[in-house]
């Protein structure tokens, strides 16, 4: 039986609420780095929020992957700039020939504030489009201010890996795990800091969020972040599934249920889902599945996998019950297993599974069959490493 939310006592106040109750920005030229998701808990957009605040001029709107609008359903697709007709405001596109702000985008902007949602995985390139950000800001000497939001997967655990040196791409920056149990503002100052961007940046830290909350505990709504993060469901899981966008099975884009839907053609459902509650992982349940994506991967063709059901989200390990799955996969078809090949996310020589892995290693671990237990006691001395690493950037 799936573990029932504790509700929050109190709605968490996001750093946008904190930010535009106070004085700040009065008589400043803003740029907001934002897209459909920055939203408070009444559905308004931080650009009208920032537009009927008195006495501040929102100069221009930035967009991360898929749109300021979110509206590019597929991943390693660029968009152009554009223009908001109803605000009339220009929209710089973030994910296009240039990932960061130009020296044209930020002129006679007096500060750039960054309103995101991150979903609490290494590879999602929102926290790089804010670490981006800060680079050309620093650049360009103009102040950064980042209005913290929940992890919405909690900020307790840390699972994974940390990314090893060579192999930084738009999908891995930094030597953070998969799941790094930070917020988007903690990682702010994390990668200002450690990493010597030196920007001028101040973040303001939301109140009444603690670790332990995952996004339906905070009473802030949950609207996607981007086209296939559809439910908390989704960013619960995606930590581990991602890692599917490294082969060539599906991670069941093109479904309703992308991320937690896996599969391949040719696959038993019934033996594969079968022999993954056989591992005993904590915190899951495999149920036999077939599906058809519309698009991406295998589209129109019938998929043999699971869908994944996190019944206890506290014991559940994303990133390893990922690695299990991929494993299996290759056990049940292994003339049929392929890593997907590059080019992926800007990255047009390294493997896929080693760019989003952050490592090699994982690829020729589970090429060896190498126990998922060794894997895990191995990530430890990564996962404590990053625990004291990260510890003097936590805010609460």
């Amino acid at each position: 039986m799936a573990s029932v939310p504790d509700i929050a006592a109190d709605v968490v106040r996001l750093g946008s609420d904190v930010l535009l109750s106070s004085v700040r920005l009065r008589g400043a030229r803003v740029g907001i780095v934002c897209n459909h998701a920055s939203v408070d808990r009444h559905y308004c957009h931080i650009v009208d929020r920032l537009t009927n605040a008195k006495d501040v001029h929102v100069a221009a709107i930035f967009g991360p992957q898929h749109g300021f609008r979110s509206e590019v359903q597929d991943n390693m697709v660029e968009t152009p700039d554009s223009a908001d007709a109803t605000r009339r405001l220009p929209i710089y596109s973030l994910y296009s020939d240039t990932r960061q702000p130009t020296g044209k985008m930020l002129e006679g902007i007096d500060v750039l504030v960054i309103d995101l949602q991150d979903v609490g995985a290494r590879i999602y390139t929102f926290i790089y489009t804010m670490a981006n950000c800060l680079r050309a800001a620093a650049r360009h000497d103009v102040p950064v201010i980042v209005c913290d939001r929940p992890n919405p997967i909690g900020g307790l655990q840390v699972e994974g890996a940390l990314l090893s040196a060579g192999f930084e791409s738009f999908v891995g920056q930094f030597q953070i795990p998969m799941r790094h149990g930070m917020t988007i503002g903690e990682l702010a100052a994390f990668f200002n800091e450690q990493y010597g961007i030196a920007a001028s940046l101040e973040v303001i830290p939301m109140e009444r969020w603690n670790r332990r909350l995952y996004a339906d505990q905070t009473g802030q709504p949950w609207v996607p972040p981007s086209p296939n993060m559809p439910t908390l469901d989704t960013a619960v899981v995606y930590p581990g599934t991602v890692l599917f966008e490294g082969t060539l099975l599906s991670e069941g884009r093109g479904t309703t249920r992308p991320f937690e839907l896996v599969g391949a053609p040719n696959i038993d459902a019934d033996k594969f889902a079968m022999a993954m509650n056989e591992l005993r992982l904590p915190g899951v349940y495999f149920r036999p599945t077939c599906f058809q994506p519309t698009f991406q991967k295998h589209a129109k063709q019938t998929c043999g996998g699971c869908q994944i059901h996190v019944i206890d989200r506290e014991a559940f390990r994303p990133v390893i019950t990922g690695v299990a799955l991929i494993s299996m996969f290759r056990q049940c078809d292994p003339g049929a297993f392929v890593w997907r090949p590059p080019p992926y996310e800007y990255e047009h020589h390294k493997l896929p599974i080693d760019i989003l892995a952050g490592t090699d290693a994982l690829r020729t671990d589970i090429e060896a069959n190498t126990p998922l237990r060794d894997l895990e006691s191995r990530w430890r001395t990564d996962e404590d490493t990053f625990h004291r690493l990260r510890r003097p950037y936590l805010l609460y």
